[in-house]
């Protein structure tokens, strides 16, 4: 087993976890742990960035518009994609949030196959078929239009299409992408300091916790996918 694919098994066992972590902050609005995920990982991919002094590339990113706007399409669509599977799991859709990264790697495999000219193997299309009649399955009996599951497969193959084509390695892409959303997300916590709103240090030991080391649970995943 090469290392592409152990990596993979990883990633999606971590965020095979994570909705027991957001759960446990569902008394928080989904809005405000989006914005704690997104400050909290910038600092720790910058503190990896310190340890490894990769820096090189920061130059290149801010100066080329193309970069810039690329990774300003990819944090939008992680966003997107965060701030969706936040509020599913917390407002009980658990089911369908598990659906939704279900599809996403059948979804990753047709944006590989018509943008990127990958080629599958007979075996391949067949796994292919008995996932996407899995997929078919699930969503029958479902019994409604799976809004949620189709956003976060949608948005994060997405994603992962722009991740790939995009110039910068895993740490440095996603250095650039969080650094991208830092600053509406800090903006955001200092608001719900200001009117008394927040939870950071104001709830509990455990919800101050959780909160802060989102940019780790957040970061890890990414980084391994």
């Amino acid at each position: 087993m090469n290392k592409g694919m152990l990596y993979a098994i990883a990633a999606y066992g971590l965020w095979g976890l994570f909705p027991l972590y957001w759960k446990t902050l569902q008394h928080v609005p989904a809005l405000e742990i989006l914005s704690h995920r997104r400050v909290w990982s910038l600092l720790f991919v910058l503190v990896l960035l310190l340890v490894r002094r990769q820096w090189g590339w920061v130059k290149t990113a801010v100066s080329q518009p193309k970069i810039l706007l690329l990774f300003t399409a990819s944090a939008v669509l992680l966003s997107l994609n965060w701030f969706v599977y936040i509020w599913g799991v917390n407002a009980g859709h658990i089911v369908e949030t598990s659906l939704g990264y279900f599809i996403n790697p059948l979804a990753s495999v047709l944006m590989g196959v018509f943008f990127l000219g990958e080629q599958l193997r007979r075996g391949q299309w067949a796994a292919v078929g008995l996932a996407a009649a899995g997929v078919i399955y699930l969503t029958v009996r479902y019994g409604a239009l799976p809004w949620i599951a189709l956003t976060l497969a949608t948005s994060f193959a997405l994603y992962g299409l722009i991740r790939k084509t995009a110039p910068l390695g895993s740490l440095e892409g996603l250095s650039l992408e969080t650094a991208l959303m830092f600053l509406p997300a800090l903006g955001y916590l200092v608001y719900l300091e200001t009117v008394g709103t927040a939870a950071f240090g104001h709830v509990d030991g455990l919800t101050t916790l959780l909160l802060g080391f989102a940019g780790v649970a957040t970061a890890v995943p990414l980084l391994l996918f």
